[in-house]
């Protein structure tokens, strides 16, 4: 799954060891919109980001199947669906 790079993990030490996580499943359009939303917005603040399957987490497909995508920050929900740039951005500061 798309994920963490080490420049990520070393960028994320300077912002407050921050982690947006990105619930999805394969083939879902609006999840790699989402994606791309997230990888440069956190590419861009230097935050850590991770992707994570909902087919392969029974915990996350009860909490969120019929809001994928999903977008986390520190393991609490911030958007679902769509992702708008600036108040993920926002978010992060």
């Amino acid at each position: 799954m798309g994920g963490m790079s080490p420049l990520f993990r070393r960028a994320a030490a300077g912002a407050r060891e921050r982690l947006v996580t990105l619930v999805r499943k394969p083939g879902c359009h609006l999840c790699d919109d989402a994606q791309q939303v997230v990888e440069k917005v956190c590419g861009e603040l230097g935050v850590a980001w991770e992707s994570k399957d909902i087919t392969q987490d029974e915990e996350l497909n009860r909490l969120y199947w019929e809001q994928i995508p999903v977008v986390l920050i520190d393991g609490a929900q911030h958007t679902f669906w769509r992702v708008d740039p600036e108040r993920l951005r926002k978010a992060l500061k």
